[in-house]
């Protein structure tokens, strides 16, 4: 009896050890006939705060704008991936990029030659803008970027539009006095307002958003056109994957309309229509 017994035991825990095997109790794909979802990869992206409807802190203390939801509704559609967000000063970000703080920057970021040649953009853009000058209601004497040389002009380091007036500086031996800040874009229009300075660089569509109280005015042709893309780490392989998943749930999100109806919601217009390739 105690022979059978001693018998029965080892069958049984034979039987256990080769289910285990390796994998702690887990099937691989082939004894299941199916291939096992393996963990989404984390993805964190970087974007600010500052930027009304783009990125900004509701009166709830909640994360959103157009940027981020656009984020988050890429994050449903893409299984393989999960989206985390890191909030960061804008001058901040391409830096963070760089350093693999974070792996992805969400913030109306557009393409120009000194960007394109560090970083890689994705492919289907998800909006597009012009930047003007933008000044008081009540100033005339500004029509054209010539018309700031010896005046104090507001920016913020690293963005496409200080790019632009630091290129018009070099050809223009320093005629503009670039005035560089960290404060949000509301504190800009106050600046302006109150003749601290004598303008700002904007996008069309982003205006109304930062002054809601119509203070400023656009003047002056456009002085650059982009459309506006995510950002990526240039020569890598995995960084070029995502911008190549990003881009399929893109297009998935234009087809059906929910691009559209994100840029209405934040942005107060369709603006989603791309007139760069």
């Amino acid at each position: 009896m105690k022979k059978w017994l001693t018998l029965s035991i080892i069958i049984a825990l034979t039987g256990v050890l080769a289910g285990c095997g390796q994998n702690g109790g887990t099937k691989t794909n082939a004894e299941t006939g199916g291939s096992a979802s393996a963990a989404p990869i984390k993805i964190i992206v970087g974007t600010g705060t500052q930027f009304p409807n783009v990125c900004f802190i509701d009166e709830n203390g909640k994360l959103t704008g157009y940027d981020v939801e656009l984020v988050r509704e890429i994050d449903n559609r893409l299984e393989d991936y999960e989206f985390e967000f890191q909030t960061l000063e804008f001058t901040n970000l391409l830096l963070s990029l760089e350093t693999k703080k974070i792996d992805m920057v969400a913030h109306e970021m557009e393409k120009n030659p000194e960007r394109e040649a560090k970083y890689l953009f994705n492919k289907e853009p998800y909006s597009h803008w012009r930047n003007k000058i933008a000044v008081s209601k009540s100033n005339d004497a500004v029509q054209s970027i010539d018309d700031l040389k010896g005046k104090k002009v507001l920016t913020t380091a690293t963005s496409a539009q200080a790019i632009i007036l630091e290129n018009y500086n070099k050809a223009n031996d320093n005629a503009i006095e670039i005035v560089y800040q960290n404060g949000g874009a509301n504190d800009s229009v106050q600046q302006v307002v109150s003749g601290r300075v004598e303008a700002f660089l904007s996008a069309d569509f982003t205006l109304p958003l930062v002054d809601p109280d119509g203070s400023l005015k656009l003047v002056g042709p456009a002085l650059s056109e982009s459309n506006t893309l995510f950002m990526f780490r240039k020569d890598d392989p995995d960084q070029q994957k995502l911008a190549d998943r990003v881009d399929d749930a893109l297009k998935e999100i234009k087809a059906d309309g929910t691009l559209k109806e994100l840029s209405e919601k934040w942005l107060g217009g369709d603006y989603t229509t791309s007139e760069i390739k």
